[in-house]
């Protein structure tokens, strides 16, 4: 949430300005997150805000990039594995749990979600890094190839294809005709949907 007017330390006044951000992107508002308005919000001039940014847009990616973090945590938490499992089971948890954490952080965090990859086009991540999302489902592949599951001449079309899927049904549970249905009976078309695209992937069918 945004901090109370002149109540970040001296030098972390970047990080409160992402933070207010955050605040407007969360409630659905990234239209009105200029930069001015956001350091009014914390209680300095925009002067002092186009020292850690040089615009709007900077501000959008900055934002937009911790969101994308925090989105990359959440999918972490789908991603444990029983422990003792063979290689070929642990790879399949793996990719499921990053494409079920992907829809359920669009389905927990509709703001946040549309701005994680929907910043004016040009922008990229200060940092210069792929989207940590992206690097989670490239890893998940990794380990497929790694269990035999995956040609690793297909790695490329099999990211594609997860990422479409697991997208595509984030959208339509924002914008969608899922958005009016109960949350429940919608993850649990996630999970089927994410099982089918992983059954394509694999080429092979999933145990029930």
């Amino acid at each position: 949430m945004p901090r109370p007017k002149g109540s970040y330390h001296h030098g972390d006044l970047r990080a409160a300005l992402i933070a207010a951000g955050l605040e407007l992107a969360r409630e659905g508002h990234p239209d009105a997150m200029s930069l001015r308005k956001i350091a009014r919000s914390v209680g300095v001039t925009p002067n002092a805000a186009y020292r850690h940014f040089s615009g709007r847009n900077d501000l959008l990616a900055a934002v937009a990039a911790k969101i994308q973090e925090r989105m990359a945590e959440a999918m972490l938490d789908k991603t444990v594995t029983p422990e003792c499992t063979d290689q070929t089971t642990a790879a399949i948890a793996r990719l499921r749990g990053v494409g079920l954490g992907y829809i359920d952080f669009a389905i927990e965090e509709p703001g946040w979600f549309q701005l994680a990859f929907f910043t004016p086009e040009g922008l990229e991540r200060p940092d210069g890094r792929i989207p940590p999302p992206l690097t989670l489902l490239q890893q998940a592949l990794g380990d497929l190839i790694g269990a035999g599951l995956l040609t690793p001449e297909r790695l490329a079309e099999a990211q594609w294809s997860c990422w479409a899927t697991v997208h595509g049904f984030a959208e339509l549970t924002i914008h969608g005709p899922l958005r009016d249905h109960d949350p429940a009976v919608v993850r649990g078309m996630a999970a089927q949907a994410v099982d089918d695209i992983i059954t394509g992937v694999t080429n092979r069918p999933l145990a029930s």
